[in-house]
């Protein structure tokens, strides 16, 4: 049952990815199996400089792509992420139908 769980929630996770990654073609290529010390170093700076969002070149943007460059290899934020993007791009159609009147 737990497998089950797992391999949907990579799956969910997989289908999102690609969907964010339609948006920045960039974040495909750093898939790459011998890619992960630039994913993890670029995640991380990402994540601080989102904290830093203060900053004029800066923004609260830079944490979840951040995030996403760490589930890539770290499977318990895969489940999390994909529902996080699930739920923002349900109300980001809500808004959007919501101005459009």
């Amino acid at each position: 049952m737990e497998k089950d769980k797992t391999v949907t929630r990579r799956k969910r996770f997989e289908r999102e990815f690609h969907r964010v990654a339609e948006l920045a073609p960039w974040i495909e290529r750093l898939r790459q199996p011998g890619w992960f010390v630039v994913r993890l170093f670029l995640a991380l700076v990402l994540i601080v400089g989102g904290c830093l969002a203060i900053l004029p070149v800066l923004g609260l943007w830079m944490i979840p792509v951040g995030m996403l460059l760490l589930a890539i290899d770290i499977p318990a934020l895969q489940g999390p992420l994909a529902t996080l993007i699930v739920r923002g791009r349900w109300t980001w159609h809500r808004l959007r139908k919501r101005w459009r009147g």
